[in-house]
């Protein structure tokens, strides 16, 4: 069943079948980021320092989850956001891990995992959404966006 985000994305869940299919592509650093909800390092993603416009797409699925123009130097050491692409494509889950109470965000097609959201973001709406480069890849502007999760 197709299911649409209301910026016409599709949102249908992706089958065990596709996703391990889509992960074959995924490098070890992407697999343990994405498929395990590993962390990478702070300061070392290749997409903290774009600067280019477009948009961050999840590396699994496709499925576009930020714009450039709401990305912002959080001096974390990851790529922030202060606002997602379609809030319908993000899913957001209560993390206790590590000590920590946290929400930790997933995609919402493919379910892998993306990083963190935390309320100490710039206006205009206060969040940050912290994400680690090993679950994005970035669409420069012009560049077609996928509709559905590519079939690779």
């Amino acid at each position: 069943m197709s299911v649409q985000s209301k910026s016409g994305f599709d949102l249908g869940p992706l089958t065990p079948a596709m996703r391990e299919h889509l992960a074959r592509d995924l490098s070890r650093e992407e697999r343990r980021v994405l498929l395990d909800h590993g962390t990478e390092p702070p300061f070392c993603g290749g997409l903290l320092d774009n600067k280019q416009a477009g948009v961050y797409a999840c590396r699994l699925c496709a499925l576009p989850l930020f714009r450039s123009a709401t990305k912002f130097e959080s001096g974390t050491g990851w790529p922030s956001f202060y606002e997602p692409f379609d809030a319908e494509h993000i899913t957001e889950l209560r993390d206790t891990s590590y000590g920590m109470e946290r929400v930790e965000i997933r995609c919402k097609r493919c379910d892998g995992h993306l990083g963190h959201l935390f309320p100490d973001g710039p206006r205009p709406t206060g969040l940050r959404y912290c994400l680690n480069s090993a679950s994005l890849q970035f669409v420069a502007d012009g560049a077609p966006l996928p509709r559905e999760a590519p079939s690779r």
